[in-house]
């Protein structure tokens, strides 16, 4: 059997650098009030010894355990499907992980995993959280005030009456949505349907309102919901057609469905953007620039999102103000500015 040699210890450390272990375990939880000359000593003897700090016990010290919930509202088989998530989370990770902290990633399916996910987060495993994906009535937001932790949301969340506390950053969905619908127009086009996305989402409602502005005498029939993936883009474009096959433009609430109505117009021998023009949301390269034609869409900065989510929330846990100081939001939150990229779908 391999002997395993012992860890190097804190007193281990501090005997290399000719400090006390006071000193030592001031240098390593990042305390103010040692001499650099000191505390570049200790640095050096950690790395000469490697030395890796035991977190349960720097916890004790810190009160801090460099760790974030990052929960999304979402089933798994939902986030894993769907590369808006991938974008969201990878920004996240990308921040924390520079400012050495751990993502711990929540999702929610049912109730039980909203009460599992707010028995957590009040259990004291993590310093904050990092919200998105919300539906209206969600119970989660309530849940976490109750925990009392630090949370910046991704999305503007509802509340249903509105609360002065909340930090959140957004794209501009409406103003998007008024880019992507005034383009048609310009196209020539007069009978611009809108597939929306699932209407418990702030999101989709943004985006359903910013289609409105523009097309506000739309025929009513023209509006079909749909729920931000593909099937749904096929279903709802299904819809349109049979309700009103004189269409001749689609403006879809992200690119997932655009992409799914893509494939019934050339189902249907629609020709695009010749007969049919569409337009999509989020500008996600692995879909935009493959479907057939390419699709124009509106471009969101999904991982500028998920980066700035996280730095807001560090700023607050770090001790350097509130989120909403960090942001200049106030309680109206971070909106984003969007895109039109155009290709060859409109």
């Amino acid at each position: 059997m391999t002997d395993t040699a012992p860890r190097p210890t804190l007193e281990a450390v501090a005997a290399r650098a000719g400090v006390s272990r006071a000193t030592v375990s001031r240098v390593v939880n990042g305390s103010h009030g040692v001499r650099e000359r000191l505390a570049e000593r200790v640095r050096r003897a950690v790395e000469e010894l490697g030395y890796v700090p035991n977190q349960a016990a720097r916890s004790l010290v810190t009160k801090r355990h460099d760790a974030v919930a990052v929960i999304v509202a979402e089933p798994e088989t939902r986030v894993f499907a769907d590369p808006f998530f991938a974008r969201q989370l990878r920004g996240i990770s990308k921040e924390l992980t520079a400012h050495d902290n751990q993502l711990v990633l929540l999702l929610t399916e049912d109730r039980d995993d909203h009460v599992r996910v707010g028995r957590y987060v009040a259990g004291g495993h993590v310093d904050g959280a990092l919200v998105f994906s919300l539906h209206i009535d969600d119970p989660l937001p309530e849940l976490i005030r109750q925990a009392g932790l630090p949370t910046v949301y991704g999305g503007r969340p509802d509340f249903g009456g509105g609360r002065s506390d909340v930090v959140y950053v957004d794209s501009d969905n409406r103003g998007g949505a008024r880019d992507a619908v005034r383009h048609l127009l310009g196209l020539g086009r007069g009978r611009i349907a809108h597939i929306t996305g699932a209407l418990d989402q702030t999101a989709a409602v943004d985006r359903l309102d910013g289609f409105r502005d523009v097309m506000a005498d739309a025929d009513p029939r023209l509006v079909v919901e749909g729920d931000f993936t593909p099937a749904s883009g096929e279903r709802a474009m299904r819809e349109l057609l049979d309700r009103c096959p004189g269409l001749d433009a689609v403006f879809a609430g992200n690119d997932l469905m655009a992409a799914g109505a893509l494939r019934v117009l050339r189902e249907h021998g629609r020709r695009v953007p010749d007969d049919v023009a569409v337009v999509g949301f989020d500008d996600m390269l692995p879909i935009a620039e493959q479907t057939e034609p390419p699709l124009t869409t509106v471009r969101q900065d999904i991982e500028g999102m998920g980066r700035l989510m996280a730095r807001l929330l560090l700023h607050d846990l770090n001790g350097t103000g509130t989120p909403s100081e960090a942001a200049g939001a106030g309680s109206d939150g971070l909106i984003l500015p969007t895109t039109l990229v155009r290709r060859a779908s409109a």
